[in-house]
C-alpha cells in the first residue's frame, strides 16, 4: 500500500516514463532503427556509455530502459552527492556480483560532470576491470566536463531537444496512460498541447509538469478542458536552460558575436535576449561588446568602441531590468556597423613578431636623446647626443607627416580595408607610405 501510495505522489513525468525501447519517444538518430546505440542494446552487446543532452530528452529513462531489457542490475550515484568511498563500495560489490553469479552491474551516474578528478578516477577502476558497465549522463560537453581516460573508455551519444511532434505524442499519451492525469473526458485543445510543445524547448519533463498543473487545476470541473490561456499561464515564468559555467554560456556568447560580425542585428537582439532571461551578468556582455568593438569594427567605425564603453558605463550606473535598452542600442549598432578586423591583425602579428622573431633594436634616430644628459652635456646644459640632430619634427613639416625611419626593418602590420572611415584612413596611409618612400630613396642616392 506505501509503494502504490508513493507511486500515485510521484510527479508525471515519472508515472508516464516509458518502460521499453518500442515506448521511447524521440533520439531517432540514437535510437532509431538501425542506429548503433539501438542495436548494441538489442544484442545485449552494452559497453560504457556517456549520453549528454539538454535535461528533459530521455537519458534517464534510457538507462532504466537498459536496466529493464538487459536484466543486468541496476546501481545508482550522482554526482553531486556520490563520495569516492560510496562509488568503491558499488564497484566491489558489482565485481563480487559478476564473480558468483555472471550478472553484471549497470552504474548509472546521474550529472556525471559533477564528480570530481578522483571521484572519476574511481569509477575508472570499475570501467577498467569491466566490474561495471557505465552509464553517465550529462547535460554538459563530455569533452571537456569528464575525464580523458574515462572519455576513451566509453562510447559517447548526443542526445537532442525533442521535436515539437515528439513532445506532442507524449503529452497526448499522458492523457490516456493508466498513471496519467488520471481525469475522466479531459480535453487537451490543440493550439494549447501546440504552446505546450514549442516552449517547454524540448524538454519533454517541462511540458509534462505544465499538463500537470493545468490538470489539477481543472480537476474537479464539471467539463474539465485545457486551453491555450491556461496552457500559458501553467509555462508561464519558465526559466531557459542556461549554466554559467557550462556549454549555454559559451555557445550563447559565441551566437550573439558572430552574428554581429555577420551583421545581422535581428539574430544578434534575439541571442541577447537569451543570454538576459537566461540569467547573464550583463557585465559580462560588456566586456564582450568592448572587445567586439575593437577586434571586429576598429577603425572602420570609431564611435563603435565609444558606444561599448559608453554602454558599460550607463549599465553599471541604471541596472537591470532598464540596461536591456542600452545594451540592445549597443548590438544593434555593432551589428550594422562596417567590420574590419585590420587593427586586430596588425597587434597580433606585432606581438608575434616582438614574441617570436628577432628583436628589432630602437633606431637611433629616435632613441630619447635626454637620457644621455648626464653625462653628455653642452655647459648650457643642453643635450649633447650626437643623434639629436637627427630626429625630424613632424610638426616643423608643412604635412605634419614624419618621414624618416622609425622602425628600422621593412615591416607592415596594419593594412586597412576599404570599408567605414578605413577606406578614407587607407588612402591616407597610402600617401603616408608613399611620401615616405620617395624620401627614402632622396636620401639613399
Amino acid at each position: 500500500m506505501r509503494t502504490q501510495r508513493r507511486a500515485q505522489a510521484a510527479p508525471l513525468a515519472l508515472r508516464v516514463r516509458p518502460r521499453t525501447l518500442e515506448e521511447f519517444v524521440g533520439q531517432p538518430h540514437c535510437l532509431g532503427e538501425g542506429a548503433l546505440l539501438r542495436r548494441l542494446i538489442e544484442a545485449d552487446a552494452l559497453q560504457s556509455m556517456i549520453v549528454a543532452g539538454p535535461p528533459g530528452t530521455g537519458k534517464t529513462t534510457l538507462a532504466e530502459v537498459i536496466a529493464a531489457r538487459t536484466g543486468a542490475n541496476t546501481e545508482r550515484a550522482h554526482g553531486a552527492t556520490t563520495g569516492v568511498k560510496e562509488l568503491r563500495e558499488k564497484i566491489e560489490l558489482a565485481a563480487r556480483r559478476l564473480g558468483e553469479s555472471s550478472r553484471r552491474t549497470l552504474l548509472f551516474v546521474d550529472e556525471i560532470h559533477r564528480l570530481a578528478r578522483n571521484q572519476q578516477d574511481a569509477l575508472l577502476e570499475g570501467v577498467e576491470s569491466g566490474s561495471v558497465i557505465l552509464f553517465g549522463a550529462t547535460t554538459e560537453n563530455p569533452t571537456w566536463a569528464v575525464a580523458p581516460a574515462l572519455l576513451s573508455r566509453s562510447a559517447m551519444f548526443r542526445f537532442r531537444p525533442l521535436d515539437e511532434s515528439d513532445v506532442v505524442t507524449v503529452l497526448r499519451r499522458a492523457l490516456v496512460h493508466p498513471d496519467g492525469v488520471g481525469i475522466s473526458g479531459l480535453v487537451l485543445d490543440d493550439d494549447a498541447v501546440a504552446h505546450l510543445a514549442r516552449a517547454c524547448d524540448g524538454d519533454v519533463r517541462r511540458a509534462l509538469s505544465a499538463l500537470e498543473t493545468s490538470a489539477n487545476a481543472v480537476r474537479n470541473s464539471a467539463s474539465p478542458r485545457i486551453d491555450l490561456a491556461l496552457a500559458r499561464e501553467a509555462l508561464d515564468g519558465k526559466i531557459p536552460v542556461f549554466n554559467r559555467d557550462g556549454d549555454e554560456h559559451f555557445d550563447l556568447a559565441s551566437a550573439l558575436i558572430k552574428s554581429m560580425r555577420g551583421s545581422d542585428p535581428d539574430a544578434a537582439v534575439y541571442w541577447l535576449a537569451r543570454m538576459l532571461t537566461g540569467g547573464e551578468d550583463p557585465r559580462f556582455i560588456c566586456r564582450r561588446l568592448a572587445i567586439f568593438a575593437s577586434e571586429d569594427i576598429g577603425n572602420a567605425d570609431p564611435r563603435a568602441l565609444q558606444t561599448a564603453i559608453a554602454t558599460w558605463t550607463a549599465v553599471e550606473r541604471v541596472g537591470m531590468p532598464e540596461s536591456q535598452l542600452i545594451l540592445s542600442q549597443c548590438v544593434t549598432f555593432l551589428a550594422v556597423a562596417p567590420k574590419s578586423n585590420a587593427a586586430a591583425l596588425a597587434i597580433w602579428e606585432a606581438m608575434s613578431d616582438a614574441r617570436d622573431g628577432r628583436t628589432i633594436p630602437v633606431p637611433l634616430t629616435i632613441i630619447d636623446s635626454t637620457k644621455h644628459k648626464a653625462t653628455h652635456s653642452n655647459d648650457d646644459g643642453s643635450a649633447r647626443n650626437p643623434n639629436a640632430h637627427a630626429y625630424e619634427y613632424p610638426h616643423d613639416r608643412a604635412d605634419g607627416i614624419g618621414t624618416q625611419e622609425y622602425l628600422g626593418v621593412t615591416r607592415q602590420y596594419y593594412r586597412p580595408t576599404n570599408r567605414g572611415l578605413e577606406k578614407t584612413i587607407a588612402e591616407h596611409l597610402e600617401r603616408i607610405r608613399a611620401l615616405r618612400r620617395r624620401s627614402d630613396e632622396e636620401k639613399s642616392s
